[in-house]
């Protein structure tokens, strides 16, 4: 390389720069050029890359980690949060009112959508029905997700648009609530719920645009970088696929994607093949999804003995086990890694089977990486033959402190140390990708990392953390949240540290989070995030 070529572009100075290197080594300085890491080390050093040309920025003593990834997110839904009804964290009454307010404004043919309604949040806590929604939008079709994504509450004349009615029988994998006497409450768990879905008018490209577009501010403002998005109920397909190519195209996209594509939607996904690092390295997709089972909340996540809380119940799996194995062969045979939704003991159970068996009949490529997506409860024993296998276990530690008491509450006491297994897993020789699930929670990375190291939620609750053998340190949930989630997606030589020939892609924050109390982490803001480079969020002060 001559003396030319190693000018930078873009010179760093006067940082404390974790690198989450395979030391996790500190530096001061980070030299860029062509929108990738040319060299780190020390101010004194990084001299020799200054060219007359070079941009300097002065970090002034502030902590620098690398670009953080998200590991389980529903862009989309995230982002229409912001054009819908958001009902996160918020009384039902407050939710019947947004509601009225959205009626009074609508127009003919329009539904009115909203996501985030949690019961065990309100003040009475049982589920709600479509008489509360009947009561303030009579005559026109409404559809409520609940926090958890596997529970829509719907009015009757959104049952009507969707031709349902009290004669319908449960389909497999979910289940329509009714009272004593039969007659729907207007309750879809799951697959319940999938044909009133189908009959809301699609989103227009104009709003999908917005919808991303919203999604992106909020990720690049958090220090996140890049995004596995999971496919969800709005079923990520080639089509979804060509919509973000053209906003990279535009560039209007910024932020790094790896998306997962829907198994019922995956053959067109398996005719084009897999691909990876489109646009200048910054959209991939070589994954498909496909979902076991549904959610703790919901009642539907698939367990091996009865729900403590509802006897003669056990949750709601999706498939039988050949069902499950033809759509998971047909996956490896075409090349894509494998992300397999499960909350309950009895679907990751049948998930870890199968994919014994299908490694077992394909074993190459042996570096295949099949993810179990949330696995929350998982029986000690399957625990073993996960982590003997390989399987990633891609976990979303918010999840743990916002639904411990309702874990209590589903599976007993006895169960526990099922649940949310990190140190186990960790110490067993797993990689835990962090994420958030959102917008089943909130995307905000550093909520993550202090739930991943104390166990207790933003409120501090439970003092001393819920189940604390199982807490990981700073340092984990620092790798988490950076090198193990770009393992995750076969990227973790291209992004998720910050190291010589890596995509210049780091957070310059408010606090040094390996150092600072536990409590502060949480309070963790961004003042800088770069992007190959290029400063996508906030400012750093330019020296001449």
């Amino acid at each position: 390389m001559s003396i030319l070529d190693r000018r930078a572009d873009e010179i760093f100075l006067n940082g404390r720069v974790y690198t989450v290197d395979r030391g996790f080594s500190v530096v001061e300085a980070i030299a860029v050029r062509d929108g990738r890491i040319l060299w780190t080390g020390t101010g004194d050093q990084v001299k020799k890359y200054r060219g007359a040309e070079s941009r300097v920025f002065d970090l002034e003593g502030s902590a620098v980690i690398p670009g953080l990834v998200e590991s389980h997110a529903h862009i989309l839904s995230y982002g229409e949060k912001a054009l819908n009804i958001d009902c996160f964290m918020k009384e039902k009454d407050d939710i019947l009112n947004r509601v009225r307010a959205a009626y009074e404004k609508l127009r003919p043919g329009e539904w009115i959508i909203g996501r985030g309604w949690n019961e065990l949040r309100w003040k009475n806590k049982t589920l709600p029905s479509k008489d509360d929604l009947d009561r303030v939008a009579p005559d026109a079709p409404v559809c409520m997700t609940r926090v958890c994504g596997h529970v829509s509450w719907v009015n009757s004349k959104a049952l009507d648009a969707a031709g349902i009615d009290s004669l319908v029988s449960d389909p497999v994998g979910g289940e329509f609530h009714r009272t004593a006497s039969g007659e729907l409450t207007g309750i879809l768990a799951d697959t319940a719920a999938f044909q009133v879905q189908g009959a809301i008018p699609p989103i227009t490209k104009e709003r999908r645009e917005e919808a991303y577009l919203a999604a992106q501010s909020d990720i690049l403002s958090l220090g996140l970088t890049s995004v596995h998005d999971l496919a969800a109920n709005e079923a990520f397909d080639m089509d979804a696929a060509e919509f973000i190519g053209d906003l990279y195209r535009q560039g209007k996209m910024k932020i790094s994607i790896s998306a997962y594509v829907s198994a019922e939607s995956a053959e067109p996904a398996y005719k084009r093949g897999p691909f990876r690092g489109e646009f200048g390295g910054r959209f991939s997709m070589r994954g498909v999804k496909v979902f076991c089972d549904g959610s703790l909340g919901a009642r539907s996540a698939w367990l091996l003995e009865d729900y403590s809380d509802r006897p003669g119940h056990r949750g709601n799996g999706r498939y039988s086990d050949d069902e499950l194995y033809r759509i998971m062969i047909e996956a490896r045979r075409n090349g894509f890694q494998i992300a397999a939704h499960a909350i309950g003991d009895a679907a990751n159970r049948q998930i870890i089977g199968v994919y014994e068996r299908i490694i077992r009949e394909i074993p190459e490529p042996k570096d295949h990486r099949c993810r179990i997506e949330h696995a929350q409860i998982v029986e000690r024993g399957d625990m073993k033959r996960m982590l003997d296998l390989g399987v990633i276990p891609s976990m979303q530690f918010v999840h743990c402190t916002s639904d411990k008491e309702m874990t209590e509450d589903r599976i007993g006491a006895e169960r526990l140390e099922r649940a949310f297994a990190w140190r186990t897993l960790i110490d067993g020789g797993a990689v835990i990708p962090g994420g958030s699930d959102a917008p089943v929670e909130l995307i905000n990375p550093f909520h993550g990392m202090y739930a991943a190291v104390t166990r207790m939620d933003r409120g501090g609750k439970p003092e001393g953390g819920w189940r604390p053998e199982e807490r990981i340190s700073r340092e984990e949930a620092l790798r988490a949240f950076t090198i193990w989630g770009a393992y995750a997606a076969f990227e973790e030589n291209t992004r998720g540290s910050i190291e010589p020939g890596k995509s210049a892609d780091f957070a310059v924050i408010d606090r040094d989070i390996v150092e600072c109390r536990d409590s502060d982490i949480k309070e963790t803001s961004v003042r800088a995030t770069v992007l190959g480079g290029d400063i996508a969020y906030g400012g750093l002060r330019e020296r001449s």
